[in-house]
């Protein structure tokens, strides 16, 4: 039985599961890989569509009674949070028109947690890649980006009002969980499927080069340089191994956003 594979197509993405989607490792399932943005995978996850899906830590807790969390494959970090972008530096976000990503993203709910005196007054979810231009242009007010938006935004002439990953690491002392990677339950065996990713991982680190056609190819126009300098920030000690630090941080941020009664409450990791 081949096994079904959802991740997007970011170089972190691509260079994670090259191995294992090309059938490098020895022992492991044919697999049937499906690209797509994250708001999307979160939406499919629900619907129990794939085997092994990327999604956002925001979505988890309309996912874990069908899904086992893995503490390997997904994107953790420090210095890699969200950016809130607008022309301007004073641009004030009460009665703004701001475009996100995704309405369970953890970019926005990070965005909510920092927000929560603010009152934009219209929230639209936009696909990624026409954020930027859309702000750029004066169709929103602000934009909440992710990703290799980290370092292209000043092309589009924006200036950052927030660093969200700066913010959360400043109040809670813990990586920013962002991407989470999940199995569903009865279809594969989450410790077998650990250790797939894991060796994807770690064949991916010790040959670099094997990955670089299939990166490219699914880079969405990025240049080589901004394609490394996103690989080198979003895979990290935390896509081997989530460890304490990285269950810590899940557990702040679904527990901070239940609180907040942002989102449905969720037992804890640790």
């Amino acid at each position: 039985m081949a096994l079904s594979l959802a991740v997007s197509p970011c170089p972190n993405d691509t260079f994670v599961f090259h191995a294992l989607v090309h059938g490098l490792i020895p022992g492991t399932p044919e697999v049937n890989l499906t690209f797509a943005d994250v708001d999307v995978t979160n939406t499919a996850a629900e619907r129990g569509e794939f085997d092994l899906v990327k999604v956002s830590y925001a979505a988890l807790p309309w996912l874990l009674d069908d899904y086992d969390l893995l503490p390997a494959g997904g994107a953790l970090g420090r210095g890699c949070g969200p950016l809130v972008l607008a022309r301007t530096a004073g641009q004030e976000l009460t009665g703004a028109t701001v475009a996100v990503p995704g309405d369970r993203t953890t970019a926005y709910l990070l965005f909510r947690l920092w927000a929560a005196d603010q009152r934009p007054a219209k929230i639209e979810v936009v696909p990624f890649h026409q954020i930027m231009p859309g702000v750029a242009d004066g169709t929103y007010d602000a934009g909440l980006v992710i990703h290799e938006a980290r370092f292209t935004y000043q092309r589009h002439n924006l200036v950052a009002l927030a660093d969200l990953g700066e913010w959360w690491e400043g109040d809670t002392g813990l990586p920013i969980p962002l991407g989470a990677i999940l199995a569903r339950k009865g279809s594969v065996d989450p410790a077998e499927a650990t250790e797939w990713i894991r060796n994807s991982v770690s064949m991916a680190w010790a040959n670099p080069a094997a990955s670089h056609d299939f990166i490219l190819a699914n880079a969405q126009e990025m240049e080589p340089e901004v394609v490394q300098q996103h690989i080198d920030l979003y895979v990290n000690e935390f896509t081997l191994d989530l460890g304490r630090d990285g269950l810590a941080a899940a557990d702040a941020l679904l527990q901070r956003s239940a609180t907040a009664g942002l989102t449905p409450a969720v037992k804890p990791f640790i």
